[in-house]
């Protein structure tokens, strides 16, 4: 699940980011002076916002997420009387990340409305906000990183995914064609989905990468 991080300061955007990105999330940070342009907004499950003083104001903030739910981070002083709408709340600084992760999960699971949190194809079943994996009642025990690469497979389930798009949305990151990177963490991926049961769903597609469907 992809989440949009607009904060100004730069040790607590790293340090949320970290924390997100560790627990199998997909995290892009804004600059704040950005907020407001309505660029990828489509892209994202969840937004989190700095709103202190002379962040950006609540209207461009709300075209910024246009449907998705977003949770503010509020400076301690700011009016008590601020309340979030549906889809909306504000986490007061400072605060623990275990606090920040339990809302985060929290608005994700209340806008399962718009978007599938739980992912099922060929007896293969993946909970999005809880983090759960598991194929034919058996429990899949995978890594942040093979949790979000599956999660990738399986949205774009019977699409055949390049390497390189699927480097670029799970690591951020272009590798050189010619390295076998994605290959070794798919096969890694394989071992825990696909080689324990008979009926193999991650297939590769010569010259050009993977697709997870059945067959």
């Amino acid at each position: 699940m992809r989440i949009l991080l607009v904060e100004e300061e730069v040790h607590t955007a790293q340090y949320l980011r970290k924390g997100l990105v560790e627990n199998g999330f997909a995290v892009d940070v804004m600059d704040p002076g950005a907020a407001g342009s309505g660029t990828r907004r489509a892209a994202y499950d969840l937004m989190v916002c700095d709103i202190g003083p002379g962040r950006p104001r609540l209207p461009e903030i709300q075209r910024e997420t246009a449907e998705a739910p977003v949770l503010f981070l509020a400076d301690r002083h700011l009016p008590q009387r601020m309340e979030g709408a549906a889809g909306q709340e504000f986490l007061v600084k400072p605060f623990a990340f275990a606090d920040f992760l339990a809302r985060v999960r929290g608005l994700l699971r209340a806008g399962a409305d718009r978007n599938p949190m739980i992912l099922r194809i060929g007896g293969l079943e993946l909970d999005l906000v809880r983090h759960r994996a598991g194929r034919d009642g058996r429990r899949l025990d995978l890594t942040p990183k093979e949790f979000l690469l599956l999660s990738l497979l399986m949205r774009k389930s019977g699409e055949v995914l390049s390497r390189t798009y699927i480097s670029d949305q799970v690591w951020e990151i272009n590798f050189e064609s010619n390295t076998n990177f994605v290959d070794v963490h798919i096969r890694r991926l394989r071992s825990k989905v696909d080689d324990p049961f008979p009926r193999k769903l991650i297939h590769t597609v010569r010259g050009s990468g993977y697709v997870l469907e059945e067959r």
